[in-house]
């Protein structure tokens, strides 16, 4: 017999060595991410507990995740690890973090903490800048405040590029900067908050009208200069028109406006008492020397006192006197105005 050929037995195959190391490293894989997961899930949503009622806490501009992970752990508003981290690259929410200064209170979750952070909830103060305040009273004000260096404002206000992006010509931003009450943040910017005062400003003179309308053609700079006098004059607002009135008189008869804030203004050291040797300095600002106007605005006026100046009552009177009440006796010649200096005014007149 011839040798035949042998036949072949087909067996079941058993997985490869490497189709079983695939099987294991799915399911660890599977079952780690699993575990991560419900892990990330529980950490996002377990309150915190924060010791203390709140907590504020500043996030500094440009700081990291993982810097700012650091301040919140120090802060304890989240338990120190890599769970916040974690969470935040996870939830993409990394690159939407903003800086600023914020309050934490008991029982938030972390991802209510990230999610604050990703939204810029941060704290708003309110900051009232008051009606006449010039810049040199403003920067204290921010400054005292924490809003910024003194000196960075000064600077700023007078800074070329910003006159020029508002197209205000003249030395400073006097004048431009509103008073109001402003809603800030711990950190920011003291260019934005320049910007937020000055398009405050804007849109005040928008809704009075047009700034050239007035009874005698005054630009729209003389205006808010002649308003910032108005400002610092009268506390009282019935009298604003008034003596808005009194200026206009006296630059229609070519008359010195004769007033001593605008003097103030324009000493270096003054010391709260004007004196004659004041009266006598010469400043561009010194009205009691000086034609006209000033050169600028000597404060920052309110709504109130630019409006006086567009609708100034209809008057002839050319002098006013302190009542020492917080008000003032106007006439209309300087005799009168003698009088009345001799009535309310024992050393010196005003006006």
């Amino acid at each position: 017999m011839g040798q035949g050929r042998g036949v072949r037995k087909k067996g079941k195959r058993r997985p490869s060595t490497i189709r079983r190391l695939a099987i294991w490293l799915c399911a660890a894989t599977f079952f780690g991410l699993f575990g991560f997961g419900l892990w990330l899930w529980s950490y996002a949503g377990t309150p915190v507990s924060i010791a203390g009622a709140n907590l504020h806490v500043l996030i500094p501009p440009k700081t990291s995740l993982a810097g700012i992970e650091k301040i919140l752990a120090e802060n304890r508003v989240i338990p120190s690890g890599p769970g916040f981290y974690c969470l935040a690259r996870v939830s993409r929410l990394s690159q939407r973090l903003q800086a600023g200064e914020y309050l934490f209170t008991p029982g938030q979750t972390p991802y209510q903490i990230l999610l604050a952070l990703a939204t810029g909830s941060t704290v708003r103060w309110s900051v009232t800048i008051p009606e006449g305040a010039n810049i040199y009273q403003l920067a204290d004000i921010l400054a005292q405040g924490g809003w910024g260096e003194r000196e960075l404002f000064l600077k700023l206000v007078r800074d070329p590029d910003l006159l020029a992006r508002y197209g205000v010509r003249a030395a400073s931003l006097e004048g431009y900067l509103f008073p109001d009450t402003y809603q800030l943040v711990r950190g920011q910017n003291p260019k934005e908050i320049i910007g937020l005062m000055v398009e405050r400003g804007r849109q005040v003179r928008q809704e009075l009208g047009d700034l050239s309308n007035n009874p005698l053609g005054l630009s729209p700079h003389e205006v808010l200069t002649l308003a910032s006098i108005v400002e610092k004059e009268t506390a009282a607002p019935e009298e604003r028109p008034l003596i808005a009135q009194v200026f206009f008189n006296r630059l229609r008869q070519s008359m010195r406006l004769q007033t001593d804030p605008t003097v103030i203004y324009g000493l270096a050291d003054f010391n709260g008492n004007i004196t004659r040797k004041d009266l006598e300095t010469p400043t561009p600002y010194n009205t009691y020397l000086i034609n006209g106007l000033p050169p600028g605005p000597i404060a920052n006026p309110g709504r109130a006192s630019i409006a006086a100046v567009l609708h100034p009552a209809s008057e002839s009177y050319l002098y006013f006197v302190s009542k020492n009440d917080g008000t003032h006796y106007f006439s209309r010649d300087l005799a009168e105005h003698n009088r009345a200096v001799c009535k309310y005014q024992k050393s010196g007149s005003k006006h």
